[in-house]
């Protein structure tokens, strides 16, 4: 796709606004997998490399009723301070006087880190004036947040209109799959899609059905189509209102769109629940879905194996998934003590000095290396 990316700007002394996806697990007030923020390495250190400042904006979680220290981003920019070998500043905010003040000041090279843009009700609306004020603090905008660019917030579309906008190597790998997928797919083409919520993917469903042959839907999203299709749910998670949209996308979608068949349920959601496999349509009142079954992991998997072009979304949505990962991490964090914290401490030290190779993705998605002169 023909995008301006941060190769068609002059970076060299600018301070770069840039709308990155730290939307990361947390437990225990540390990032839990820092896989999103590994996979922004490669823009940040162009940027870097270039001569410029960083101004890096995010949000996290969705934190009701204003700030919330459970939703800040300041663990992120730790766990992005070890990454970089740069110290990250940790602004108070995202916007206002003492921010303003600290984006100024930056030098080449220097790297500040917003609060977490959902504190304001003015994000989730686009508000002008909000996305105005964001834009204020750089020279620069760049968008490497694919996960987040449906959304038209004010970090994401609205600030556009206010600076010259680029997007980061990300983005890039994202739009050039998008575009091998929507222009010339090969065929059968599978799409996948998962998630929470129907509402935030209509237009990604309905484009969707328009380009593949067969679109697999999972994750707790799926609820809300049983839901439309007059199914028990029980307890289950379902987006409220949402039941009459998914009914319109069913109607539309015909023969297209798979759900699953069998689920496995369990009758409350902690460690210790009783759980069992039924088909999707005897789900019992006070028990919920927690995951797809067997028969449909055999069902999707035939479909999968025969297709030659996949799209995958978010499906990570399942909360057994949620459940079973937050185990895994609490499970990984009491055996770092003692002997494992100097190893660690290796580990960083290692990757520090790889950040200029593949900052943990292919070689085919790290930017190009900076010429000496």
């Amino acid at each position: 796709m023909n995008k301006k990316t941060i190769r068609d700007v002059d970076l060299k002394g600018k301070r770069a606004l840039v709308r990155v996806d730290f939307n990361v697990p947390m437990a225990d007030g540390a990032v839990a997998d820092d896989k999103r923020i590994r996979a922004a390495l490669p823009t940040l250190q162009y940027i870097l490399d270039q001569g410029a400042s960083l101004i890096l904006m995010s949000h996290l979680g969705r934190p009701k009723g204003g700030p919330d220290p459970a939703f800040s981003l300041k663990p992120a920019a730790e766990a992005l301070n070890k990454l970089i070998d740069l110290p990250v500043q940790m602004a108070p905010d995202c916007v206002g006087p003492e921010v303003q003040a600290l984006a100024k000041a930056l030098k080449p090279g220097n790297v500040l880190m917003l609060e977490n843009v959902r504190f304001h009700p003015e994000e989730e609306k686009n508000d002008e004036g909000f996305a105005r004020r964001l834009a204020a603090l750089g020279d620069v905008y760049v968008n490497d947040a694919f996960g987040s660019a449906h959304r038209a917030h004010a970090s994401t579309e609205a600030v556009a209109r206010f600076l010259p906008a680029v997007s980061g190597f990300l983005m890039e790998q994202e739009l050039e799959y998008l575009g091998r997928a929507t222009m010339n797919p090969e065929r059968p083409y599978v799409a996948i899609l998962g998630g929470a919520k129907v509402s935030d993917k209509i237009a990604v469903i309905e484009n969707l059905l328009k380009q593949c042959d067969t679109l697999l839907i999972g994750g707790g999203m799926a609820n809300t189509f049983f839901k439309a299709q007059g199914l028990e749910t029980g307890d289950s998670l379902v987006e409220p209102g949402a039941a009459d949209t998914a009914k319109a996308l069913l109607a539309k979608a015909g023969g297209k769109l798979r759900l699953p068949v069998d689920a496995v349920v369990a009758d409350k959601f902690e460690d210790g629940a009783s759980r069992k496999t039924v088909p999707v349509n005897s789900v019992e009142p006070g028990w919920r879905i927690m995951d797809i079954g067997p028969q449909t992991v055999a069902a999707f998997g035939e479909v999968i194996k025969g297709a030659k072009l996949v799209r995958r979304g978010h499906v990570c949505g399942c909360e057994s998934h949620r459940r079973q990962r937050r185990g895994q991490r609490d499970r990984r964090r009491r055996q770092r003590v003692g002997g494992q914290e100097s190893r660690r401490r290796q580990a960083d030290d290692s990757r520090l000095d790889r950040r200029r190779g593949e900052f943990g993705v292919s070689r085919r998605q790290s930017p190009p290396r900076r010429r000496r002169t």
